[in-house]
C-alpha cells in the first residue's frame, strides 16, 4: 500500500508517501481536523476527582448539572413521544423508550454534549469518541428490576479489559430507592468472566433531579424495581470508541438537516469525523463535506 485516499480534498495534488504500517496511524484529514471538546473547559481538579471515582468503583454520580426549569423543559418535550412500552423483559414490558430521540426534539442534547461527561470521556476514550445511543426511558410503577448487565458485553473481546464505552444515565425526575434508580456493582468493571453473585454489593444511583450517574462499559448495572407509585422519567446516553460500531446507526437514523442543528461536540459523535487515518471516509473524503453540498 503505497497511497491512502485523501479524506480532506478530493482536488487536492498532495501525495502522502507511506512506507511503513506506522504510517497508518496518521490523521489526512486536512480542513476538518477534530476540535477540542468543550470538556476543556472544565477545571483540572473537577476532572480529576470524577476520573479518581469512575477508576475505583467504575461509576460516579454528578449531582446538579441541570436546573429545574431545564428539566421541565425536558419533560414537556419527550412526555409527548412516550408511545411504545419495552418489547421484552430487558427492555421492560412497564418501560415506555424513546429512540432517535435527536430526530424528534433539541431538548436533550445538552444531556449528549455536557462538558462535565466530556471531559470524563476525554479522559477514558481515544479523540472522536461516538455517541453510541441516545434514549429516553420512562419506568412505570410495577416494573420489575432490569436484568444486570455490562453495556459492552456485546463486543467480543474477553475481559478483564479495559471499557470500550461508557454511559450517563440522567435523572429527570428524582431517583430514589424505590422508584427504579439504575442499581450499579462497585468494581465490577475489574472482573473476568465472573457473573454477579447475592453477595455482592448493590448501589442505588440515588439523585435528585438534573444529576447523572457516569459509569464505564465494563461496569454491571440495571435499572432497578419500581416500588412507587409514579413513573421514573430518565434519558440515557452512550458512548463507544471511535473505531467501534455504535449501536445506533446515527448517520442513517439523523438527518442532515438535525446533523446541521446541533452542536459540533455532537456532530463530531454522530460520525461526522474520521478516526486515523480514514476510518469513517465517504467516497474517500471526510464525512462534514456531505453537510458543505459536496457531492
Amino acid at each position: 500500500m503505497s497511497h491512502l485516499p485523501d479524506v480532506q480534498d478530493p482536488g487536492h495534488s498532495r501525495v502522502d508517501n507511506i512506507d511503513s504500517l506506522d504510517g497508518l496511524h496518521t490523521d489526512l484529514a486536512r480542513r476538518h481536523k477534530a476540535t477540542e471538546s468543550s470538556g476543556a473547559t472544565v477545571p483540572d481538579e473537577v476532572v480529576d476527582a470524577d476520573f479518581a471515582a469512575v477508576e475505583r468503583d467504575g461509576y460516579v454520580i454528578l449531582e446538579d448539572l441541570l436546573t429545574e426549569s431545564e428539566c421541565e423543559e425536558i419533560r414537556s418535550a419527550v412526555t409527548p413521544l412516550l408511545d411504545r412500552t419495552g418489547r421484552n423483559t430487558f427492555e421492560g414490558e412497564r418501560t415506555q423508550r424513546v429512540y432517535s430521540v435527536l430526530n424528534k426534539t433539541r431538548a436533550c442534547d445538552r444531556l449528549v454534549d455536557h462538558p462535565r461527561v466530556l471531559a470524563l470521556l476525554d479522559r477514558l476514550l481515544m479523540p472522536n469518541y461516538l455517541l453510541s445511543q441516545l434514549q429516553v426511558i420512562n419506568i412505570q410503577p410495577g416494573e420489575s428490576a432490569q436484568l444486570l448487565h455490562p453495556d459492552d458485553g456485546m463486543y467480543p473481546v474477553p475481559r478483564p479489559r479495559p471499557p470500550l464505552s461508557a454511559a450517563t444515565v440522567w435523572a429527570i425526575d428524582a431517583f430514589t430507592e424505590d422508584n427504579g434508580a439504575t442499581v450499579v456493582l462497585p468494581g465490577s468493571q475489574r472482573w473476568g468472566d465472573r457473573r454477579p453473585a447475592d453477595g455482592d454489593a448493590r448501589v442505588k444511583a440515588v439523585m435528585p433531579p438534573g444529576s447523572c450517574v457516569f459509569f464505564v462499559g465494563t461496569l454491571w448495572h440495571g435499572g432497578g424495581a419500581n416500588a412507587s407509585d409514579r413513573a421514573r422519567l430518565a434519558v440515557t446516553a452512550q458512548y463507544c470508541e471511535p473505531w467501534l460500531r455504535p449501536q445506533e446507526a446515527f448517520t442513517l437514523s439523523t438527518t442532515p438537516d438535525t446533523v446541521r442543528a446541533v452542536s459540533e461536540d455532537l456532530r463530531r459523535m454522530l460520525g461526522y469525523s474520521i478516526h486515523p487515518p480514514f476510518l469513517g471516509m465517504v467516497d474517500g473524503m471526510h464525512p462534514k463535506r456531505l453537510l458543505d453540498g459536496a457531492s
